[in-house]
C-alpha cells in the first residue's frame, strides 16, 4: 500500500487526491457580473450540502469570475453537463478575459431564469437557481490561506426538462449526466442501478 503525507508529496508522476475523490459532479455555473454581462465556467469542485432546503456548493482555486461574480450579486446558477454537451461545457473553461460572454464563445443559448438574474444554459437538460448563503476563504490547519473560495447557495428555483422525468423520477442516466474524475478523465452516467437501504430490504421481504 503507497502512504503519504500530502505535506511531503505524492512521489507520484500525477497527483492521485482529484481521481481518489470521484467521481464529482461537475459545477457548470452562470452568473453576471456587477455589469451585467453573462459568465459561464465548470468548477470540478463542486456539490450538493444540504437537501431541506436544497443548497449546493462550488469551490474556486483564487479570485476567479464566478465566486466574484456571485460574491457580487448573490446569485449564480448550476446547469446540468451532460454528455452531448461535453464539448461546450469544456470550451467555457477557456482562459479569457473578463466580460467575454462564454455562453456566445461555446455556440450554447443564454435562457432567463424565474427567480434570479443570472441567465441558464437553455440546453442543459436542468438548471438550479441559486442565491449565495456564504461564502468562504479556506484556510488550512496552520490558519494559511488556501487561496482557495467556496461559495454555497440555497436552491430556489429548479427547471427540468421533461423529456427526462420518468415516472415521476429524473433519468440521470437517459439526460447522461458528466462528472469528473481527475486529471483529463470524464465519466458519463449511462445506466444505474438501485440498492435497498438495510432496513428497507428487510421490510420489502416481509
Amino acid at each position: 500500500m503507497h502512504f503519504y503525507e500530502p505535506k511531503d508529496g505524492h512521489r507520484l508522476a500525477y497527483d492521485p487526491f482529484k481521481a481518489i475523490v470521484a467521481p464529482r459532479p461537475i459545477g457548470w455555473i452562470s452568473t453576471l457580473d456587477a455589469e451585467g454581462r453573462p459568465n459561464l465556467a465548470p468548477y470540478s469542485f463542486f456539490n450538493a450540502m444540504c437537501s431541506r432546503p436544497p443548497m449546493v456548493a462550488f469551490s474556486s482555486e483564487g479570485p476567479k469570475d464566478s465566486p466574484r461574480n456571485a460574491e457580487a450579486t448573490g446569485e449564480f446558477v448550476f446547469n446540468l453537463s451532460t454528455l452531448p454537451l461535453a464539448r461546450q461545457m469544456n470550451a467555457t473553461s477557456a482562459m479569457v478575459e473578463p466580460g467575454v460572454d462564454e455562453f456566445a464563445l461555446a455556440g450554447l443559448t443564454a435562457a432567463p431564469c424565474r427567480l434570479v438574474k443570472a441567465p441558464r444554459v437553455a440546453e442543459s437538460p436542468a438548471a438550479l437557481e441559486c442565491r449565495v448563503l456564504q461564502v468562504l476563504r479556506l484556510e488550512d490547519l496552520d490558519g494559511g490561506d488556501t487561496g482557495q473560495i467556496v461559495v454555497l447557495g440555497q436552491v430556489v428555483g429548479v427547471h427540468l426538462d421533461e423529456r427526462f422525468l420518468k415516472d415521476g423520477y429524473f433519468d440521470t442516466a437517459a439526460a447522461q449526466a458528466l462528472a469528473r474524475c481527475g486529471y483529463r478523465d470524464f465519466a458519463a452516467v449511462t445506466e444505474v442501478f438501485a440498492l435497498l437501504r438495510p432496513e428497507e430490504a428487510a421490510a420489502a421481504a416481509k
